[in-house]
């Protein structure tokens, strides 16, 4: 008889739910599938107006979270549960954990100033954060970089934007700084002449602006020159570490010394 009673009782919920329990599951289910249908129509209408991908995919992520919610509302509501109380609890909640990740709510508003204000974008060559490399992704919390020696970086949001930032190709030209220093009794005309010459036989260095050659300082131990070109972005270090070797070369063949830091030490005796 109590098993009897048992199998009445489930019976007698399962009638006079079942039609509950099945609208909140189709609910949940067509409803995902309309969340990723409309953020995939988001998706596609942002990349016609030519929107920068990374902006593109933090929306998608924004906007595919807040439709979740309203389906997972609605999933609760056809259940019978109090969507009121429901909200109460939630907010509650949500305080004490955003009390608990603050860290966490930090780098992500950080990532929604660095997608909507847009200091650098990704395959872009940046300084930030500590860290020197090619952006990979920006996501919500962190910024993934691969460093020149193919190192994988994953830099929090909050660092980034609480630091300095250097968009290290933001900009089609760049310009060299090269500083060269000869001996004090070498001619300044010579090296002046061989800079110009070396300068004038790369094509990559630009002609305008013009590069600058100037006596810089007399410094302690050599008279210092800045050789400053501009070239085109892409080739910056290509020419960097070209017209050093050039240079030096060149300077060899004049029998221009490049002097270096020296000290004499001058021993006196002193007689008993």
């Amino acid at each position: 008889m109590e098993a009897q009673g048992i199998i009445n009782q489930v019976t007698m919920f399962i009638t006079s739910y079942a039609w509950d329990i099945l609208g909140s599951i189709l609910i949940f289910v067509v409803g995902k599938w309309l969340a990723r249908k409309m953020v995939s129509l988001l998706s596609k209408l942002l990349m016609k107006q030519q929107v920068d991908e990374t902006l593109i995919r933090f929306l998608d992520n924004i906007a595919y979270y807040a439709l979740m919610i309203v389906v997972l509302m609605a999933t609760a509501d056809r259940l019978g549960v109090d969507t009121t109380s429901f909200l109460a609890i939630f907010g509650a909640a949500g305080l004490a954990v955003g009390l608990a990740l603050k860290d966490s709510l930090g780098n992500f508003a950080s990532g929604v100033m660095l997608v909507f204000f847009r200091p650098f974008k990704i395959g872009d060559a940046v300084t930030a954060g500590g860290v020197t490399g090619k952006v990979e992704t920006i996501s919500i919390f962190n910024t993934t970089f691969r460093t020149f020696d193919n190192q994988r970086m994953i830099v929090p949001n909050g660092q980034i934007t609480n630091g300095v930032i250097t968009n290290i190709n933001a900009n089609p030209t760049r310009r060299l700084d090269l500083v060269f220093g000869i001996g004090y009794e070498d001619n300044i005309l010579t090296p002046k002449a061989i800079f110009k010459n070396i300068l004038e036989s790369d094509t990559r260095i630009l002609e305008d602006p013009a590069p600058l050659i100037v006596v810089s300082e007399l410094a302690d131990s050599s008279v210092n020159f800045y050789v400053r070109p501009w070239v085109n972005t892409e080739d910056y270090w290509d020419v960097k570490f070209d017209l050093t070797e050039k240079i030096k070369l060149a300077l060899d063949e004049a029998g221009i010394s490049i002097p270096y830091p020296q000290t004499d030490i001058h021993l006196h005796q002193v007689g008993k």
